[in-house]
């Protein structure tokens, strides 16, 4: 292309080409900004999403700057110009063509790379199918450097033949010392098309963390907890982890409160009780409606548990209080027992007759002094009966 275009400008004088720069560089430019800018200005101001008007003011300068370097580009291209400078066309294609050349890859470069970043930033709030939307940003950023890079590399007539095979080795040598970085960013690439969990959402990591995912990002995930910190686990560690995530397929969340009543209380009576108690409470959704659950008879009471909804998994911790709180009340106010535990303890004496506890004291004092005889045999021992009984007791004990 560069062949023909010399050919095509071969019969133009030095003062033709400086005109043609001057023509085509200052006239087109202001052309552009002018009127044809202008007027996808006023066309994009009508219309009903503020995306156009995102493209249309990143690509502006570009535009613009594209229209201006063309007119270097063409004057280096010209063969009158490079006799009338004394210079080889070579030498002044590197002086004037190449930097204008590289000049526009930068700024395109730089225009496109803005450019997916506003758009990122105006369409990650407007679904859950956008919200992994700064992950592929960090993703655009990086291949349009290594691309603008190539770019260069190839217009100054760089061999990048031997580049590549240094960089297969230095990414083997890469890959081993950032392992962890990789495994991280394939990591969120795969939470993105599984679709695990998006901005907003309550989760629950099975090492016990939860909170509010705030931030995703190319190598780890943040999470806000409920005592307003900040928790950055890696997207490595987040695909291989079982997630439970409580504001998904909705937010609706249902909370179980466990209660249980005395035998022989009226159950019709306190499972309507337990019913208003749920429909009483703000924090309480009406539908689906609160039920009351008799889930077994238990050793102490009879146990029940009252089902009810919120519209926030953030919410079930204070309806749960909240409930509870009224439920003691409006069982008291109804002379309903909540029973609880109670055990009697009997000590026996070896008589098998009940024993007061200052008996008992005595005697496990006593044997515990009758244990500390003296157990050597000497002649004293001889008449005392209790000896052998207390060896006998020894021998049995071991």
């Amino acid at each position: 292309m560069s062949q023909h275009l010399t050919e095509l400008l071969s019969g133009l004088s030095a003062i033709e080409a400086t005109l043609l720069v001057v023509l085509v560089s200052v006239v087109g430019a202001f052309v552009m900004e002018a009127v044809v800018l202008r007027l996808l200005f006023q066309y994009t101001r009508r219309t009903e999403t503020g995306l156009d008007n995102i493209v249309v003011q990143e690509l502006r300068w570009p535009i613009v700057v594209t229209v201006s370097l063309t007119g270097v580009y063409l004057f280096a291209q010209t063969p009158a110009v490079a006799d009338a400078l004394v210079v080889s066309s070579e030498d002044l294609n590197t002086f004037f063509g190449r930097p204008s050349v590289s000049v526009g890859i930068i700024v395109w470069a730089w225009a496109l790379n803005r450019l997916v970043n506003r758009l990122v930033e105006a369409v990650k709030d407007k679904g859950s199918r956008f919200d992994f939307a700064p992950v592929f940003s960090n993703i655009w950023t990086l291949l349009v450097s290594i691309g603008t890079i190539g770019a260069l590399l190839f217009l100054w007539g760089i061999e990048i033949t031997p580049l590549f095979a240094g960089a297969g080795i230095a990414g083997i040598a890469v890959g081993f010392a950032a392992k962890d970085t990789v495994a991280n960013f394939f990591g969120g690439i795969a939470l993105y098309f599984d679709d695990t969990y998006k901005i907003g959402d309550y989760v629950v990591l099975d090492s016990g963390e939860a909170g509010t995912v705030v931030k995703v990002g190319i190598r780890s995930t943040t999470l806000l907890t409920r005592d307003e910190l900040l928790v950055t686990v890696p997207n490595s560690v987040l695909n291989a982890a079982k997630i439970i995530n409580e504001s998904a397929p909705n937010r609706r969340r249902r909370v179980k409160v466990p209660i249980g009543v005395a035998y022989g209380t009226d159950i019709d009576e306190f499972e309507e009780l337990l019913v208003d108690i749920a429909l009483d409470e703000p924090l309480v959704l009406d539908s689906p409606r609160p039920r009351a659950r008799f889930r077994q008879f238990g050793p102490d009471a009879l146990e029940y548990e009252l089902l009810c909804w919120v519209n926030s998994p953030l919410k079930r911790a204070k309806a749960t209080h909240n409930i509870n709180r009224t439920m003691y009340k409006r069982l008291n106010d109804a002379d309903i027992g909540i029973p609880f535990p109670q055990r009697d303890v009997h000590v026996y004496s070896s008589s098998g007759a009940p024993t007061p506890p200052q008996s008992a004291t005595a005697e496990a004092t006593n044997g515990g002094v009758a244990r500390n005889r003296d157990t050597h045999f000497d002649e004293a021992d001889v008449e005392d009966d209790t000896y052998d009984d207390l060896v006998d007791d020894d021998v049995g004990d071991e």
